[in-house]
């Protein structure tokens, strides 16, 4: 095994690839390589919640854990005026996350590098988009809808995409403790898109 996409510096041998999709009727184009998540395309979950997601111009968007940037790319041409911070812990896959903005001229998004929330530190979003890396195990996923509250604005979105059979209703019910309420918004091929809504109250 050369190495899991949640880690800092995969030690993989490099096989870079590209794919080109088409995404809400809009053409996009995707460098990928080894060592990073769903190398050879699309996968089903992050399609599914780009059909999902509602993101209006000029908003501050949040795509944790990026990989090589498909969901807040796509984000970032549907906010017209808005922008878009793409993170992630793998140091390759921010790279090509980055070689990605600059492909599909996208002009309102940047990559941080580093762990879950610690590269905005004490930001907050008008949506946090998140196809969370369950192979990391329990205790990061359940930082990421623990602490997704505090770096949302009032009335902000949490989206988050998963597998029913990987712990969906799971993840659903850890969000209903973090927010309040969490409701499944879309479904398909076996995934599960759901969306918690910060309160003002």
């Amino acid at each position: 095994m050369g190495g899991q996409y949640f880690e800092k510096r995969p030690a993989s041998k490099r096989r870079p690839a590209q794919v080109s999709v088409t995404i809400r009727g809009r053409p996009f184009t995707f460098q990928t390589d080894s060592g990073v998540f769903s190398r050879e395309g699309l996968d089903r979950g992050t399609e599914l919640l780009l059909e999902a997601i509602e993101v209006g111009p000029c908003e501050t968007i949040l795509d944790l854990g990026c990989g090589y940037g498909v969901i807040g790319i796509v984000a970032a041409r549907l906010s017209e005026g808005g922008h878009v911070i793409l993170t992630d812990v793998n140091e390759r896959a921010a790279a090509l996350a980055r070689a990605n903005i600059a492909v599909n001229g996208i002009r309102n998004a940047e990559v941080r590098i580093g762990d879950v929330y610690t590269p905005i530190e004490d930001m907050v979003f008008d949506h946090i988009l998140c196809n969370p890396p369950i192979r990391a195990g329990r205790a990061i996923v359940d930082r990421i809808i623990a602490d997704g509250p505090s770096h949302l604005l009032d009335g902000g979105n949490f989206w988050l995409v998963a597998r029913t059979r990987q712990g969906a209703d799971t993840l659903r019910r850890r969000m209903m403790k973090a927010f309040g309420s969490a409701d499944v918004v879309k479904r398909g091929s076996g995934f599960k898109v759901l969306r918690s809504v910060k309160s003002g109250v």
